[in-house]
């Protein structure tokens, strides 16, 4: 069993919803079977977007694909994964990377462009990203305000709690 870090925070903070997005997680089996490891989050037409990326001339495929999609300044979606970083996966990580934001922007009738990507997990593996496909119509239907405390959850590496604030 995994130990809770002893920075972790005695209680997670009750995170609201944010007008213009909702949220669903699902366990698509990217890296465990049965452990919650998707999280698609859909935002308002209008939406505007900003980042800050890595400088690494090694960035991942996501990365590659956000810095892209930022230019825009706009973004209808965000696709997270946990078990794979789909980094140092070369031209199959980039088409793993198109299939994923195509499969989110067909189960929310957007262009895969308006689709934003993270990955977190193991380096060097391309992602499987037909597994997406099993759980992306449940994660579209599905979504809803909030539900923070799943979506940290969805999005765990090797954290021993959610990535939410505390």
């Amino acid at each position: 069993p995994m130990t809770v870090s002893p920075f972790a925070p005695a209680a997670l903070a009750a995170m609201p919803p944010i007008t213009g997005a909702t949220m669903a997680t699902a366990a698509a089996g990217i890296k465990t079977p049965g452990r919650r490891d998707v999280l698609l989050m859909a935002f308002d037409a209008g939406t505007t977007v900003a980042g800050t990326l890595t400088s690494s001339r090694y960035a991942s495929a996501p990365v590659d694909w956000c810095r892209r999609v930022l230019a825009s300044g706009r973004a209808r979606a965000l696709l997270v994964n946990s078990g794979n970083a789909n980094a140092f996966s070369g031209a199959k990580g980039a088409e793993a990377t198109a299939k994923s934001a195509a499969l989110a922007a067909q189960a929310l009738t957007i262009e895969p462009d308006d689709v934003m990507l993270a990955s977190t997990g193991v380096i060097g593996e391309p992602l499987a990203a037909e597994k997406f496909a099993g759980v992306m119509g449940r994660l579209a239907g599905g979504r809803a305000p909030g539900g923070w405390r799943d979506a940290g959850g969805a999005v765990m590496a090797a954290e021993s709690v959610p990535k939410v604030g505390g």
